[in-house]
């Protein structure tokens, strides 16, 4: 029997980001001269506030269709969603189950359009979802900028902007902030846990296990390995990808109702525009790569990348003394992730079909000298 031996060099290079990060963090820490108690605080709410956004890239992964940059449009009807909530005043938990509901037929009629769209693009869905999520910004804010009030009833003038129609820049939800992560909340040691925020990400956890036995999933898989022999086998890629991209953007919606309700207002046009590429940077960042992700990759890249968040601007106000300079660092880091990321994807993709072809030729060869004996 063949024991498996440790190798150092294929180990470093399947987890050279996350590494890098684990480096990164191990010398910020110390410089930027934060309590220890205080970043894990940090660290912990973020992990409540961004984990169910980042799950919801998962289910796309699994189907072969990428990284889902179009995850956006399922934040931007949980943002429509508790709009709507605000003007009804239904506050706190109440309210968040209603925003919830709300979302689910928008994310759904996004996610049926993004998805349709994407299956006329098979082989570029992430550079497509990623212009989706650009184009679909300007519809969302010509429904919130001129529709609400008009077309769409917005009761209370407190939202409405003076001229009477659209939203205010800023959206309060200051009477159901944190509404989810108090509910339950313990201290342990001065760090305050988001018991029932934390409870909801493992039911999500576990319903995405549990999916990936079902014979959806299963098909879901056989499409994201290879497509032709899903649909040799009977399986029907079209739709499959399909209920991926809108199960994909109904969890972005309940993430971004999570997310949100944490920080207890929102930027009413600019909320969502960064959610999607800080999200996929995150995911990148603990070890997933274009074609597999688990959700072991999603806690641990949220620890990495939000710890780096965290550190950065105290760390370059230390060293340069302008905090910008973390600021600046860590959007560099978040776009350069995700732009090695995708150039190591297309290396080893091609890589790989380089020596399929030279196995081909062999065999090729082989087969002609069989036949001339």
């Amino acid at each position: 029997m063949k024991t498996k031996t440790f190798n150092v060099k294929q180990f470093l290079g399947k987890n050279s980001v996350p590494i890098l990060f684990i480096l990164i963090c191990a010398v910020l820490i110390p410089v930027s001269g934060l309590p220890v108690n205080y970043i894990i605080n940090e660290a912990v709410t973020r992990l409540g506030r961004n984990s169910f956004l980042i799950l919801s890239l998962l289910i796309p992964i699994m189907a072969g269709m990428g990284l889902n940059f179009a995850m956006t449009l399922g934040a931007m009807a949980g943002e429509i969603a508790l709009i709507l909530v605000a003007d009804w005043q239904i506050w706190g938990i109440p309210g968040l189950v209603l925003a919830a509901i709300l979302s689910i037929p928008l994310s759904i009629l996004l996610g049926l359009m993004c998805g349709s769209i994407l299956n006329r693009a098979k082989g570029r869905e992430m550079v497509t979802s990623y212009f989706i999520a650009y184009c679909m910004t300007g519809v969302y804010q010509l429904i919130v900028l001129y529709m609400m009030g008009p077309i769409i009833p917005i009761i209370h003038n407190t939202l409405k902007l003076p001229r009477g129609y659209g939203i205010r820049n800023t959206v309060s939800l200051l009477q159901m902030r944190q509404s989810v992560d108090n509910a339950l909340a313990v201290y342990v040691g001065g760090v305050k846990i988001p018991v029932l925020t934390l409870i909801v990400i493992a039911l999500a956890c576990l319903f995405i296990v549990w999916f990936r036995r079902t014979k959806l999933g299963q098909d879901m898989r056989a499409v994201g390995q290879d497509m032709n022999v899903a649909r040799d086998a009977g399986i029907n890629v079209d739709r499959t990808r399909l209920i991926s991209i809108v199960m994909s953007t109904v969890f972005a919606g309940f993430g971004m109702i999570i997310y949100l309700q944490n920080m207890g207002n929102f930027p009413t046009y600019t909320a969502h525009t960064n959610i999607g590429m800080f999200c996929i940077a995150a995911l990148l960042v603990g070890g997933a790569s274009v074609e597999k992700a688990s959700i072991g990759n999603v806690f641990l890249g949220v620890i990495l990348f939000h710890t780096m968040f965290i550190v950065a601007p105290a760390a370059g106000t230390k060293i340069t003394g302008d905090s910008m300079i973390g600021e600046y660092f860590r959007v560099f880091v978040s776009y350069a992730v995700i732009t090695v990321a995708l150039v190591m994807y297309e290396a080893k993709k091609r890589k790989e079909n380089r020596t399929l072809g030279q196995q081909l030729a062999i065999e090729q060869k082989a087969e002609e000298e069989g036949k001339t004996v």
